[in-house]
């Protein structure tokens, strides 16, 4: 009897046993996916182009996948994740299949057959270091910008209307500065880029389509001899050579912009302030230079920002910029007519962002400096859209972006600024003006502020409108709301009175011509005369960038992401 329970007892644990190994064999670790490629994109592009190829079980090293395009070409691996490979087309490579290999699969797969690669026919042509000597870039090619590319030696760089042209991320730098790809135009130098309507020239990121972000490049920056109120001593940003001139040729010319897009430029060189470049920087630039339908597009910085100088602008676009849209510093004093801005309501930088963030210097009041402040920062702007947010304007931190929305201007540190005949929605304040000496310039004239309509903004004008530092809200509004001034204060709820087109809001694909019968159009409602009476503004007797012709068709894009420049 006692053998017999012996022998239950054992068999009850060989079956426990047998359960709990079952058990833990059903716990295994599943097997990874094989190696595959399940797609590329683009799957037309150049050679020295990039794409990128989708797919499982990547290596997350580099070097540790090998690709290899038809004809035996083993291409060079940028980046790399488990799942994602970004390639640089190589010299030798055939239409056809792409091969993956890695380090822990050594037998290749392919990529579907169903979307063979096709080598584009334009060859990329890579430009580096110097361009001291007159040259041509045509559309038969595409340019690739790595590190910091200075036209120097007083060269023109001219280039074609269609032609294509990329900036190089940082890790692309030839000099190991981690420098994204910026084109420098130095003083006595020109960039004569003429697009047209049909083949705009296009400035744009390196990277393929999807792919694309904010700062993956520098940008354009122009430096010229006109006025500024900085001394010599002052640097340019950004880690540029050179310093601030003291010639002072109002009349300079830094070349031609026409027809130029300028797409994911504006890159942070490091957290030091002031490290920065803008989409389209302009140092100086003399009144002699040529700067109309220009469109910056994702800007890691600024889109737009002057460093003094006369130049004067007109049909500018200012598409998701992470920071301010159009800045003015160091005593600019030129003239812009038509801007339009368009923001991401999720992105905005840890500076607070604004579409007109106007400075004399930093420090601004009082006055000091080698000029005493002079030239003071007074470019005047008509005819500008600036469109935040869609819905309730918030001072909250944006989800995607580093800060908050701030203020549609804010005018600070004795600027000058004049801004006429414009319209600014979506943002939590619609003027913060900033210093006792930035309300004297109002008061006297030599800033002017009329017919404003601010919409969208808050619900009543009390905090619409106000000061800061020393100013007081009251202050502010009784300059700003001033019978004689024409501005306006157009509540949330009321928003819909300006008839303002359904697409308005739209990211990529916007229609921002007001509706018939909006009160934006009522040519009586627009200020005329005084400084407008200067015979660079054309006449445009409404509030905003748009009557009833839309400048921006055919040559702006809303969608730069989704683009395949390598056709």
């Amino acid at each position: 009897m006692q053998f017999i329970k012996q022998w239950q007892y054992m068999l009850l644990l060989c079956t426990g046993l047998f359960f709990a190994l079952s058990s833990c064999d059903n716990d295994k670790t599943p097997e990874p996916d094989p190696l595959s490629i399940t797609s590329i994109n683009p799957t037309t592009a150049p050679l020295g182009g990039t794409i990128t190829i989708t797919g499982t079980s990547f290596e997350a090293t580099p070097a540790n996948n090998t690709v290899t395009f038809s004809g035996n070409a083993q291409a060079q691996v940028l980046t790399a994740t488990p799942t994602q490979l970004v390639v640089t087309v190589p010299a030798g490579a055939q239409n056809g299949p792409i091969t993956v290999r890695t380090t822990t699969t050594p037998t290749p797969v392919s990529s579907p057959s169903a979307t063979p690669f096709e080598r584009g026919l334009r060859p990329v042509v890579t430009v580096q270091g110097s361009i001291s000597a007159n040259t041509t870039w045509n559309p038969n090619n595409i340019y690739l910008l790595r590190g910091y590319v200075y036209v120097t030696n007083n060269a023109v760089l001219t280039i074609q209307p269609g032609t294509i042209i990329k900036g190089a991320g940082r890790d692309q730098d030839p000099e190991g500065q981690n420098r994204g790809g910026t084109l420098i135009v130095e003083r006595g130098s020109r960039l004569e880029a003429a697009g047209t309507a049909q083949q705009p020239i296009v400035f744009t990121s390196s990277r393929p389509a999807g792919q694309r972000s904010f700062g993956d490049w520098g940008g354009i920056v122009l430096i010229g001899r006109a006025p500024a109120n900085q001394g010599t001593n002052r640097v340019f940003e950004g880690g540029i050579r050179g310093n601030i001139s003291t010639e002072a040729v109002a009349n300079d010319n830094s070349g031609t912009l026409s027809y130029v897009r300028i797409e994911f430029p504006g890159i942070a060189l490091s957290a030091t302030p002031n490290s920065e470049i803008n989409g389209l920087t302009m140092y100086q630039v003399g009144s002699g230079t040529t700067i109309n339908n220009v469109q910056v597009s994702y800007s890691g910085d600024d889109a737009y920002e002057w460093f003094g100088g006369t130049v004067n602008c007109r049909n500018l676009i200012s598409l998701r910029a992470f920071d301010d849209d159009f800045d003015t510093d160091w005593g600019y004093v030129g003239r812009v007519q038509s801007g339009v801005i368009l923001r991401d309501p999720n992105v905005a930088d840890q500076s607070g962002s604004c579409a007109f963030e106007s400075d004399n210097f930093d420090p601004g009041e009082p006055a000091t400096g080698p000029n005493v402040g002079l030239p003071l920062t007074q470019p005047i702007f008509t005819n500008v859209s600036a469109f935040g947010v869609s819905g309730t304007p918030s001072t909250a931190q944006t989800s995607n972006g580093s800060g908050a929305f701030r203020a549609a201007m804010h005018l600070r540190r004795n600027t000058a600024i004049s801004i006429y005949n414009s319209v600014m929605a979506g943002w939590p304040e619609g003027l913060r003006l900033e210093g006792a000496a930035t309300l004297a310039n109002a008061t006297a004239g030599r800033m002017d502020l009329a017919g404003i309509t601010l919409a969208n903004v808050v619900t009543t004008s009390t905090t619409a409108v106000r000061g800061a530092g020393n100013i007081t809200n009251a202050q502010t509004q009784e300059y700003f709301l001033a019978t004689a001034r024409r501005n306006s204060v157009v509540a949330s709820t009321d928003i819909a009175t300006l008839l303002l087109n359904a697409q308005n809001f739209n990211l990529t694909a916007p229609n921002f011509l007001p509706g018939s019968g909006s009160p934006l159009l009522v040519v009586a409602d627009a200020v005329t005369g005084g400084k407008l009476a200067d015979p660079f503004f054309q006449p445009a007797p409404y509030r905003g960038a748009f009557g009833t012709t839309d400048w921006t068709a055919g040559w702006a894009n809303f969608d730069p992401q989704n683009t395949n420049y390598d056709r």
